[in-house]
């Protein structure tokens, strides 16, 4: 089994934190992050079902992500504390999608704002992507908070199962 890193993502520094490709490595860490009803609270997903969960972890870390694009895990000089996301929304796309969450005690510091501008920036000048959307749950004012501070303005709503989303965009000439 390959412990790697997904070989066409680019690493990213900002001042205080580095991204990295996930890999398996990084499993224990994401799977971890996801069982704190808190954490992921406003997401669709299978967080409550260990086998499910489990499962679906597996699958992203080793789906075949176009070029550029996949997951990176966000490390503080602490260590883990989450990751961002740029992938064809559901992994079908059309569209392409940026996400990110964190580990409880790295909220409100201002991190998913840092760590997703590295790779919006990747998208847009790297990728040349022209549309990137963002979908949120309403309720979630942080991460709201967090796409607006990049640039994405509301685009209407989309429904997940029985989840009705905020979706937000930023779009390029």
């Amino acid at each position: 089994m390959e412990t790697g890193p997904a070989p066409q993502l680019p690493t990213f520094k900002t001042a205080r934190l580095e991204l990295r490709p996930r890999s398996v490595l990084d499993y224990q860490a994401c799977v971890a992050m996801d069982r704190d009803p808190l954490v992921t609270q406003f997401i669709p997903g299978p967080w409550r079902n260990p086998v499910a969960h489990a499962a679906f972890v597996t699958a992203r870390i080793h789906h075949a992500y176009p070029h550029g694009m996949g997951y990176w895990c966000v490390f503080t000089p602490a260590g883990f504390i989450g990751w961002i996301l740029l992938a064809p929304e559901d992994l079908l796309g059309p569209e392409i999608e940026i996400g990110w969450r964190l580990v409880r005690s790295a909220w409100g510091q201002g991190f998913a704002t840092e760590a997703a501008r590295s790779v919006l920036d990747h998208a847009l000048r790297t990728l040349r992507l022209k549309r990137i959307i963002a979908d949120i749950d309403p309720a979630n004012t942080a991460s709201l908070g967090v796409a607006t501070k990049l640039g994405f303005l509301p685009a209407g709503s989309v429904q997940y199962e029985a989840w009705t989303m905020t979706r937000t965009m930023i779009e390029t000439a």
